[in-house]
């Protein structure tokens, strides 16, 4: 008889549970998926919840594979020498492999008066908490927006659609990871809708009080509700647990996604770093990611070597309200191209995507390893990054020698 391998899954989001339904193609695994919220958070539309336009969740009934045991708690610590959790709630599950897929949420701002009088939005608590505050301002109350990339830009454009009076703050410059005829069609569709955009050396956020924003130039902007979107962090658990990490505190881990620390743990999602050469945060890396980090458990269970990381972007979608929205390409490596499809059917394609990414959850869930877009070639920038990294250590190791 085959001996039972149990498996805890720390996040219940697109690389958690994308992970947790994998894991249970192979008899004999026990999966937990170990989440603080009782429902699957659509991430991608949390600018919907601020605006009133979606709920943002789904029910794990319709993205869990009937094998996962989903605990609703939240874990404090790892212990790695026990091969076990602490929750929150006193409890502790043992394991005999976990996978770290604890995801991300807004940094900690470190502009004077952002943590006391703006309101971020990476979380669906955040977003929540945003939503009566909005509807208890009037309808013509300044709203500045800070941040231009995807979650600044979609949000900005969601409110202004509803009719309020918007400032967009992009700091350097709009939409960073755009091609510029992409950023060119974003700046068109803010035009229509009234957005005020703010980009530039003077258009940095220095300050922010109760009903105003300053910018590095000297500007004060009257606000009424202030949005932040600029940044992102990543929970600390793996660093309290002792884990190695990188910077921004995400687990450091091989190509294999495996820890660099302990073979029976493995990460996926915007918290996992492999090679310290993490990818973009995002939906589109978080689940081929899941996908992957549960293949390298399956071949540790069986004894077989795992396959390393091979990641695919096609690009970008973003939503510019209801109405509009833009699908910026890219090469396989995450660099802009200049061909991008916006208007009607850019915001097609993102609906699309949005409700694709669900049903491709809710496919693993139902004929678990159906999945395969980690397997899709990322090409081979990603293995000239590594190699050049590897070089330069290797120059550097020499260097140390020789003095």
């Amino acid at each position: 008889m085959t001996e039972n391998v149990d498996v805890v899954v720390i996040g219940g989001g697109y690389a958690g549970v994308m992970a947790a339904d994998r894991l249970t193609r192979r008899e004999g695994v026990t999966v937990t998926l170990i989440n603080p919220r009782p429902t699957f958070v659509e991430r991608i539309r949390l600018h919907q919840l601020v605006a009133g336009s979606h709920d943002a969740v789904v029910d794990y009934r319709e993205v869990l594979a009937d094998g996962v045991r989903l605990v609703v708690d939240t874990v404090t610590r790892i212990d790695a020498a026990e091969r076990a959790v602490r929750l929150a709630t006193g409890g502790t599950v043992t394991y005999d492999y976990l996978v770290y897929a604890v995801g991300s949420g807004s940094a900690d701002p470190t502009v004077p008066g952002a943590a006391e009088f703006a309101y971020p939005i990476a979380t669906f608590e955040e977003a929540r908490r945003l939503r009566p505050v909005l509807d208890a301002a009037p309808a013509t109350a300044a709203v500045t927006v800070v941040g231009a990339g995807p979650a600044g830009i979609e949000t900005a454009a969601e409110l202004a659609e509803q009719g309020r009076t918007v400032t967009l703050v992009c700091g350097e410059v709009l939409g960073p990871y755009l091609h510029r005829r992409g950023r060119r069609a974003v700046a068109e569709r803010f035009a229509e809708l009234g957005v005020t955009v703010l980009e530039g050396p003077d258009a940095t956020v220095t300050a922010v009080t109760r009903d105003a924003v300053r910018l590095s130039g000297g500007r004060e902007l009257p606000s009424a509700v202030t949005v932040w979107t600029a940044g992102f962090g990543v929970p600390d658990l793996a660093a309290r647990s002792g884990l190695s990490t990188d910077a921004l505190g995400r687990l450091l881990t091989d190509e294999t996604l495996t820890s660099v620390d302990d073979v029976r743990i493995v990460a996926a999602g915007d918290s996992a770093a492999p090679s310290n050469l993490p990818l973009r945060m995002s939906c589109q890396a978080a689940m081929p990611l899941g996908a992957r980090a549960a293949d390298t458990v399956l071949s540790r269970i069986a004894g077989e070597l795992p396959s390393p990381l091979n990641q695919v972007f096609a690009g970008q979608c973003i939503s510019l309200g209801r109405r509009a929205g833009m699908f910026q390409f890219a090469h396989r490596n995450d660099v802009a191209v200049w061909f991008h499809i916006d208007g009607r059917p850019g915001a097609k394609i993102k609906e699309f995507v949005c409700t694709g990414i669900v049903k491709h959850l809710a496919g693993e869930a139902r004929k678990p390893g159906s999945y395969s877009l980690h397997r899709v070639s990322g090409g081979a920038k990603r293995r000239q990054l590594l190699e050049a990294e590897h070089g330069e250590a290797r120059a550097t190791a020499g260097q140390k020698v020789t003095l």
